[in-house]
């Protein structure tokens, strides 16, 4: 069983920048690939990003290539996602989930197993 929490939300006008960090408790953080979602209101939560095991490879929705960048510290159990130039529709509850499958990395929210809590983030025009 994994817990994961989110944290780095907040209030931030339209060009700005956030830092979300995921910390996740349990012995087999490395093991997992690690995703992040959001999800605005009255709306399907949505892939932002996903990193693989060892960091290796990344993967980002077209809305947010170029502008935010996931990262993971495996010693540290936490991932990571910069977002940079945030945009009124970026915001939404961010969620981190880990993937537990020995599968490439997926980009469903059904296929994820563990989830946290979310954190909001808000960007102002």
């Amino acid at each position: 069983q994994v817990q994961l929490v989110e944290s780095g939300g907040g209030l931030v006008q339209a060009g700005g920048s956030l830092r979300l960090s995921c910390a996740a408790s349990g012995r087999t953080f490395s093991t997992y690939n690690m995703g992040w979602f959001r999800q605005a209101p009255g709306k399907e939560r949505e892939f932002v990003s996903v990193i693989t095991r060892s960091g290796g490879s990344t993967y980002y929705a077209g809305s947010v290539k170029g502008r935010f960048t996931i990262s993971r510290d495996n010693a540290k159990n936490t991932v990571y996602l910069q977002m940079n130039s945030l945009k009124p529709e970026d915001t939404a509850a961010y969620y981190c989930a880990a993937d537990s499958g020995y599968f490439g990395a997926r980009q469903r929210a059904s296929d994820y197993d563990y989830w946290g809590q979310g954190t909001q983030v808000t960007v102002s025009s």
